[in-house]
């Protein structure tokens, strides 16, 4: 009985700290496809493993998704916008994008994507909202 009375208890703690987050995807170029988000919460797993994804259908100018229920923390987010809805991010043959792409922070690599410290920004319990330009 201890046992469940203190799940419980961790459960609704959890619930409470639980924050959403609003994403403006600026730059849409076109109706059509899909936004797409990955959400990222170490540098780890950055560009490999998302925690957790989200989509919008496309529309110019801008797409807004949103992912709720987070826990609060750091985390980074790409985006890409694809456009022949095919759920993945076409590269030519040297690997670069040919659909375009974003970074929490409007982060830039040099010669790739940027690091995870670029990207990251802070999650707290009362939500966020952030913006992306895609290039």
């Amino acid at each position: 009985m201890k046992r469940l009375a203190l799940l419980l208890a961790l459960l609704s703690s959890a619930a409470c700290h639980a924050a959403d987050l609003s994403i403006r995807v600026d730059g849409v170029r076109a109706d059509g496809g899909a936004v797409r988000v990955a959400l990222f919460d170490s540098a780890d797993r950055f560009l490999k493993r998302p925690l957790q994804t989200a989509s919008a259908p496309a529309r110019e100018g801008v797409t807004t998704l949103e992912i709720k229920d987070l826990a609060t923390g750091q985390y980074a987010i790409a985006v890409y916008h694809d456009a022949n809805d095919n759920g993945k991010l076409d590269q030519n043959m040297m690997g670069i994008p040919v659909e375009a792409t974003g970074f929490s922070n409007d982060a830039l690599g040099n010669m790739g994507p940027p690091a995870f410290e670029a990207a990251r920004f802070a999650l707290p319990a009362e939500g966020n909202a952030i913006r992306v330009t895609l290039r």
